[in-house]
This record gives C-alpha cells, sequence and structure tokens, in this order.
C-alpha cells in the first residue's frame, strides 16, 4: 500500500532515539531538524520503506543517513558492530558517489573527536572505477556503508566472493531514483533490487527523489511487489519547502521586428548584467555545441570579465576535465560555469545562487531541478531565469513557469518489460545458483518493471540464451544458461559464462560518430542520434553543404552531393529535448483560452488583461503573446489541444506542396503521427513524401499531389501499433535501436576475452543479426524489444494513439484551411530545414520579412 505522510513528527521524537554522539554532532552543526528530517528519520529508524521528495539542498541525503548511522554508531559503542553490510547506497553518478563518501567520511571523523576514540564505521566506495586492491580490501574488511552504482550492485550479486557479504544488507538507499526509473538503468536496478532483497528479506528500500511526478509511480519503482501484492510504502513530498524566484524574460521587448544582432548583443548584455549581480551562476543550455558557444561568446564580448572564471561542462569533455571544472566550482574559483544537462544531478558543485536556463528546458520537472541547483542550502531561495529568443518559446516558457508555480509537474515515463535487460539479469541470476524457471519468473515479476511480465515472454529469452537458436551460432551467439525443459531448471552454462557477464554489463550503449562519404570520399561526421532520424531520400545540412542520404553501412552514411532541395532535418535535431506531453497540452489549453477571448472580440486591452492574470510575465513578454496570437488568429486560425489545423500551402518557387498539421503534443507524439502519414501515403497513394516535426507540428511535403487527408484519416487509434511497426521495419532508427538491445542481451559482446569490439564492429554485427533473427521469426524477442523501445521510449506512441482516439471520438476537432504563406504559428517548423543554409542572421531577416508579409496581408484582410 502506497501512504502519503501527512504529518511531521515532533522533534523531541527524534532527539529521543538519537545515540548522544549523533546528537552532539547533529547540533554542533545544525540548529534544528528541517522538514525532510521531521518526517523521515523515524520512518527509516521503524524499518518502513519510505520515499523522500525534496528539492536539492534539501538535506534528503543527510534524511536517508541519519538513523543509520545512529544504529551503527550506537551498535559500535555496545561493541555488537558486525563485520558486514548494513547499508547500500545507489547512485546513478560515480561522481555523486564520491560526494556522498567525502560527505559521510568528513562528519564520522567529526564523530569520532565527540566520542573520544575510533568508532570503526566503515564506508568504501565500489564502482567501476575501484581498482583490484580496494576491492580485494573491502572483502577482508567489508564496509558498513557500501557506496556503488546499478552496474556494480548487479556485478556484486553475481560475484561469488561479494554477494555473501551482501547478505543480510538492512538499508538500500536509491538516490535520485527520478533519473534512474525514465530509463533502461533504472529496470536493471529494479531487478537487482528484488535480488538483493531475496537474500536480504529485512532490508527497507529508502528513495530520495527532486520533483517528479507521479510520486506513487515512483514509489511503485522503488519497492516492487511481493505475493502479487504492492509492498508498502510511505512518501514524504516536500518539493515545495524552498521559496522560488522564477522568472521568464526577453532580451528585448520586440522578438520579430528587432535587428537579430542589436538581439545577440542585448542577450549577451543581459547574462552579463545577471552574472555580475549574483556571487556564482549556471547557465543551462539545451545542447552540447551550445554550451561552447555561450562560452566562447561570452569571452569575445566581456574579454576583461570572463577568462579564467568561466568554464564548460558537459558529456562530450573527458572526466578529468569535468572533475577539474567541478572542484574550481567548489573552490568558488569560477564566477559562471555553461552546462548542457550533466549538472541537473544533484552533484555537490559548491554554492550557486542563479541558474539561467537559454530557450525551454521542456518540461516543468526539468526545470526545477536545474532551477534546484540554485540556493543549494536550506533556507536559502531557489532563483532561476529563463531568457528566450522567439515566440514559441515565450509561450512555451511562460506556460511552463505557470505550471511550475502553481506546482503542476509533468508525468515521468517509466520502461516496462524490457526484454534485452531481463536477458541480462537472467545470466547473472543463473551465475548465482540453480533456479526453478517458476521460482526466477515470480521474482522477476517482484519488480515493478517486469510485474506484468508474461511467461511466453519469459520463455522466449529463457530459450534465446539456452542456445535454442542453432542458426545463431553461424553468428557466433552460443548458449549462455542451461536450461532443463523437463524438470524446468536453468543454470549457468561453462568456465567462460560469468567472464562474459562481467565484462559485458550495462545498460548504457556506446555511441560514436558516423562518417560521412560521397561515394568513397569522407566529408564529415555526424551523431548518431541524427543518423536514426534519416530516412533515404531525407537532406541535410554538413559544412554549409546540403547532402541527400542514401544508406547506412555500419558506421559509414553514403550520401548523394547534387542536391537542390532544401534541408528536410536541422543539423541540430538530435540534440534537442522534447517537449513533454503534459506541458505541450497545457500550452494547447492556453491556446484555446486566447482564441476564445478573440473569437469573442473582445477588446485589445481584455486580452492583455487575462495574459497578465493567466501567466507570470512582465509587460513586453504579455504584448509579445498578444500580438503572437493576434496575428495568428487574423491571418489563419489558432489551434489548440483540442483543435488541428491542418495548414496547406504551395511554394511557389520549389513547386512543393505542404500539408502543415499544427499538433502540439510534444515530438515524442509528432514522431508518431507524421510516420503513421507518411506510411499510409506510401502504401495507398506510392508516393514517397518529405516529413519535418517539431514540438509544434509537422509538415509533409511533395512535389506530386497527394490527398493528405484521406492517408490521415486512414489511421486508427486501435491499430496505431501494426501500423507504427510496419512505419518503422526498415528504419534506421530501428536498426541502431536493435544494435543496443543486443549488446545488452550479449548477442553482441563488446568485450570477449580481452578485446574489445569498436562500435563500428558491433552496428555491422547488428545488421546481418538483424536479417538473422527475422529469419527465426519477426517477433524475436530481442527485436521485439527494439520495436518496443522505438515506439514507446523514444517515440511516445500511448499519447499519440490517444490524440488519433480523440479525433475518432470528436474530442479533438480538425480543420483544414489554405494559406498564401506560412502562418506565424507554422514560422518555425516550416523554416527548420532552411535555416541550416542561412547564417544565424539572415534566418532572423528571413522570419523578418515573412512576418511582414503576413502582417500586410492581415491589413489588407482589415
Amino acid at each position: 500500500m502506497i501512504e502519503h505522510l501527512e504529518k511531521p513528527y515532533k522533534p523531541e521524537q527524534i532527539k529521543h532515539i538519537l545515540n548522544p554522539i549523533i546528537d552532539k554532532w547533529f547540533f554542533t552543526m545544525f540548529r534544528e531538524f528541517s522538514l525532510p528530517q521531521l518526517f523521515g528519520v523515524m520512518e527509516i529508524h521503524s524499518r518502513s520503506n519510505i520515499l523522500v521528495s525534496a528539492p536539492t539542498g534539501a538535506t534528503k541525503t543527510l534524511t536517508a543517513f541519519l538513523s543509520i548511522l545512529n544504529e551503527l554508531i550506537d551498535s559500535s559503542e555496545k561493541g555488537i558492530l558486525e563485520n558486514r553490510v548494513y547499508c547500500v547506497y545507489v547512485s546513478p553518478l560515480k561522481a555523486l558517489s564520491n560526494d556522498i563518501q567525502f560527505n559521510l567520511v568528513e562528519p564520522l571523523k567529526e564523530m569520532e573527536k565527540i566520542a573520544g576514540k575510533k568508532l570503526g564505521v566503515r564506508v568504501a566506495v565500489r564502482t567501476g572505477d575501484t581498482s583490484a586492491s580496494e576491492k580485494a580490501k573491502m572483502l577482508k574488511h567489508p564496509p558498513h556503508i557500501l557506496i556503488t552504482t546499478p552496474e556494480s550492485l548487479a556485478i556484486m550479486l553475481s560475484s561469488i566472493k561479494f554477494s555473501g557479504l551482501l547478505q543480510n544488507v538492512e538499508w538500500l538507499i536509491v538516490d535520485e531514483v527520478h533519473a534512474l526509473a525514465e530509463n533502461k538503468r533504472g529496470v536493471h536496478l529494479s531487478l537487482s533490487m528484488e535480488r538483493l532483497q531475496r537474500i536480504s528479506p529485512a532490508m527497507t528500500r529508502v528513495g530520495l527523489s527532486a520533483t517528479i511526478a507521479p510520486l506513487e509511480d515512483i514509489a511503485k519503482f522503488l519497492v516492487g511487489y511481493e505475493n502479487d501484492k504492492l509492498r508498502n510504502c510511505k512518501i514524504v513530498d516536500v518539493q515545495f519547502i524552498k521559496n522560488m524566484d522564477l522568472k521568464v524574460l526577453s532580451p528585448v521587448p520586440d522578438l520579430v521586428g528587432m535587428e537579430h544582432i542589436f538581439m545577440h548583443s542585448s542577450m549577451y548584455t543581459l547574462i552579463d548584467d545577471l552574472i555580475q549581480s549574483h556571487k556564482t551562476t549556471l547557465i543551462f543550455t539545451n545542447t552540447r555545441s551550445a554550451t561552447e558557444r555561450v562560452v566562447h561568446h561570452l569571452k569575445e564580448k566581456f574579454p576583461k570579465k570572463y577568462t579564467e572564471n568561466i568554464g564548460a561542462h558537459h558529456g562530450s569533455l573527458s572526466k578529468t576535465l569535468r572533475h577539474n571544472i567541478e572542484n574550481r566550482l567548489r573552490k568558488g574559483e569560477l564566477k559562471v560555469i555553461v552546462s548542457s544537462t550533466s549538472l541537473e544531478l544533484g552533484i555537490d558543485i559548491g554554492y550557486i545562487d542563479l541558474v539561467i536556463c537559454l530557450g525551454s528546458p521542456k518540461s516543468v520537472a526539468r526545470f526545477l531541478q536545474r532551477a534546484g541547483r540554485s540556493g543549494h542550502r536550506l533556507h536559502d531561495t531557489v532563483k532561476a531565469r529563463i531568457i528566450v529568443l522567439d515566440r514559441d518559446d515565450l509561450v512555451e516558457c511562460a506556460v511552463l513557469l505557470k505550471s511550475a508555480i502553481e506546482k503542476k509537474i509533468d508525468k515521468i515515463h517509466i520502461p516496462r518489460n524490457c526484454l534485452d535487460v531481463l536477458a541480462q539479469q537472467v545470466h547473472g541470476m543463473s551465475l548465482e545458483q540453480r533456479w526453478k524457471a517458476k521460482d526466477l519468473f515470480n521474482l522477476i515479476k517482484q519488480s515493478y518493471c517486469y510485474n506484468e511480465l508474461e511467461w511466453k515472454d519469459f520463455i522466449e529469452v529463457i530459450e534465446y540464451l539456452a542456445g535454442k537458436y542453432i542458426s545463431l551460432e553461424d553468428r557466433h551467439i552460443y548458449a549462455k544458461i542451461w536450461y532443463d525443459e523437463e524438470t524446468q531448471e536453468i543454470g549457468k552454462k561453462g568456465k567462460m559464462s560469468r567472464v562474459i557477464y562481467m565484462t559485458n554489463i550495462g545498460t548504457i550503449p556506446e555511441e560514436s560518430f558516423i562518417t560521412v562519404k560521397v561515394g568513397e570520399q569522407p566529408i564529415g561526421y555526424i551523431d548518431e542520434a541524427f543518423l536514426e532520424r534519416l530516412k533515404r531520400g531525407d537532406v541535410f545540412v554538413l559544412g554549409g553543404e546540403r547532402y541527400e542520404f542514401l544508406y547506412a553501412k555500419g558506421m559509414v552514411a553514403y550520401v548523394n552531393a547534387s542536391v537542390y532541395r532544401p534541408p528536410t532535418i536541422p543539423s541540430w535535431f538530435s540534440e534537442m529535448l522534447p517537449l513533454s506531453f503534459d506541458l505541450a497540452l497545457d500550452i494547447g489549453r492556453f491556446r484555446k483560452l486566447m482564441n476564445e477571448l478573440f473569437c469573442a472580440n473582445k477588446s485589445g486591452k481584455e486580452v492583455l488583461d487575462f495574459i497578465d492574470k493567466y501567466l507570470y510575465v512582465d509587460k513586453n513578454s504579455s504584448e509579445s503573446i498578444y500580438r503572437y496570437f493576434y496575428e495568428q488568429f487574423s491571418y489563419a486560425e489558432i489551434p489548440s489541444h483540442s483543435r488541428i489545423i491542418v495548414e496547406h500551402y504551395a511554394d511557389p518557387k520549389s513547386k512543393r506542396k505542404y500539408a502543415i498539421f499544427h499538433t502540439l503534443y510534444g515530438r515524442r507524439v509528432n514522431d508518431c503521427l507524421s510516420r503513421a502519414v507518411a506510411f499510409a501515403i506510401g502504401r495507398t497513394q506510392h508516393r514517397d513524401v518529405e516529413i519535418g516535426i517539431n514540438d509544434n507540428g509537422f509538415y509533409v511535403a511533395s512535389e506530386k499531389s497527394i490527398n493528405i487527408m484521406q492517408a490521415f484519416n486512414l489511421v486508427k487509434s486501435k491499430e496505431m501499433g501494426k501500423i507504427m511497426e510496419m512505419a518503422i521495419e526498415h528504419t534506421e532508427v530501428l536498426k541502431r535501436r536493435f544494435r543496443h538491445c543486443a549488446t545488452r542481451a550479449m548477442m553482441i559482446l563488446r568485450s570477449y576475452m580481452g578485446r574489445q569490439k569498436r562500435v563500428g564492429r558491433q552496428q555491422v554485427s547488428s545488421m546481418i543479426l538483424i536479417n538473422a533473427v527475422r529469419r527465426i521469426s519477426t517477433d524475436f524477442c530481442i527485436l521485439k524489444e527494439a520495436r518496443r523501445e522505438v515506439l514507446e521510449d523514444l517515440m511516445d506512441i500511448e499519447s499519440a494513439s490517444k490524440v488519433i482516439e480523440g479525433i475518432e471520438q470528436k474530442k479533438i476537432l480538425v480543420k483544414e484551411i489554405n494559406t498564401n504563406l506560412p502562418s506565424p504559428f507554422a514560422f518555425n517548423l516550416f523554416l527548420q530545414g532552411f535555416t541550416d543554409l542561412m547564417k544565424i542572421e539572415d534566418r532572423a531577416e528571413f522570419v523578418k520579412r515573412m512576418h511582414e508579409q503576413v502582417m500586410a496581408r492581415i491589413k489588407i484582410k482589415e
């Protein structure tokens, strides 16, 4: 049962359970217990499973450890502290693991000073970076608190020597549980938690999470099931205990009419003003390239202010460089740091008093997590500013800010029934002991991520691992376990099985750059995520030139250089964060309210008054929003979450006909809708079409006439799954994701007998392998998982089906209009392909010219 705790304990109740050493240390360091501590410490002491959700810097970690340290020190004082692991702490980041060790070792030293003797409480870190000698030390003297990562925990559970030390663990702490639950690392961990619970039946689970929703789902993920019943879990929800100072800023009053050079200069002047009026500022961009660009421009524009006191932090930098930046930030040597997404999690980076987001963070939860990096101490104010540079961003961020202030958090997506992760974990479990298939199945179903797993899928994974498919041996895929169908027993197979498992464990796919070639001539590189978006005939820009994608082989993309069409995929597409479906619906609702006001002939003042009351924006912003909606309403029609506008436009220069679908449901949904429509056109009208998507909609373009609405109406909600499976069957995205899944399932080994297989060789192997498994069955378990990953995790087929169902039930209206030029709401979508061919300032000038033409037509109408 999931229970929300409504009432905190009294401070004297907590003081009553504290050992005098802990009590003295705590009140030397802090004036009083924090709210998370008043709720959580007694529950952890009472061995209740608990999820604590609080902002960064709200003492979540100390809440989790206070009871545990109290018991360990109490046992030490009484001489009953055993030589075993009492607590396992799991963190998604190695850096966070090192932070926690430091933040535990120092307090323990201070407690020993208070006690006047050694207390003997040991803390150790076990990750991929831990040396063999340190691991050996742990076997002789096990740490009482073991700090690790999900991957290392799984290795320890399958290790003959170390797994014995994990018997009778009393507490499992999962930090940043929200960051794990939404991907396959979390799915992997959910099975490791059940494996650990099996050998530590009395183990208490403690989850620590930043701002996320729904908390009930995170709690279910944390605790899992026992005997088909959800385990008990208590939720401490103190997500909004800190004061927040949040604003959306525009560097200029007019986001369309202003010269780009002036807007660009104004933005950096605004950023500089904000940095200079604060001690330390953290700037978030949405892409790695933008991170480098911001650092470069600040240094160029203000050379006397920014030299050694500015740094960049993102995933492409080496570990050494990142650690150097983190250490300098802790020491107060940096005035400003610019990051993409790498500093969103709670690494201790010292004091930050302002967070700036350049452009929309795309989800309320992500914005609050980013904002929470400021005011890291409990009683500090969270201070964040979002700087916007176009009108779509302004509307999106204004609604996002409203949702953040009004505590409406978008929902997390937790992957379910991932068969590739299941294969890896079953391989690991076979190393522990012999299993009855039914017992193993029941243990797996205790995980929240596999509670709905079907026996048929489980047995297919077992049969693959047991080498049932002899034809796969031609591709060097051999049995990893043995399975006796008569006795229904499962166990490990061969001496190499353990080595293969230990050296290939993990869920994070290896990524690499793709070489782009014209014939045999290399012309540059693109990243894998970008290649996933390409289909034959797509046009993209590289090094200022246009190329048409033909096909990919391994890690090489072959292209045609003689292209005269505009690009269909912008070069920055792969780095974009997708807009969350919930936030998209909120923006759609705001659009609907604005449309109702214009339809009711409300005056400009009345509409502006509504914007001021509804959104938390300044005068400049509300006037920009008013003008934007007025132009769209006057020139075309305003789409919303319940009203899809299909805008037909013929480009007189290229003779191409565009159907622009205003479907503001986020890129993951629009990816599904656009591919389904393009597939229907291909099947029924035998036409290849060009598609482009963003968060606000998608377009379909062709030089020949097509009946777009006939194709759109063929897409039915009940058949969406089948349509999309056919639509992605021969795409690059499925080929790449199959490699990821095959590597997780250990069909493709990254490491074998000391040799590493490069990503390029892995991809070539997977392209041969995908055809081999199709010959066995088009529904082979790992191929089936690759399709599920594309449609459910990468895209959002569930929400796309709901949109189509809404249309079928007449809850969402679809209306066609014709326009002489793309409408204001279509600018960003329609122009995204063209923009790579232009310098930024030319692009802005182009938008400005189009805007002037639209305004001229509005005046003619009036």
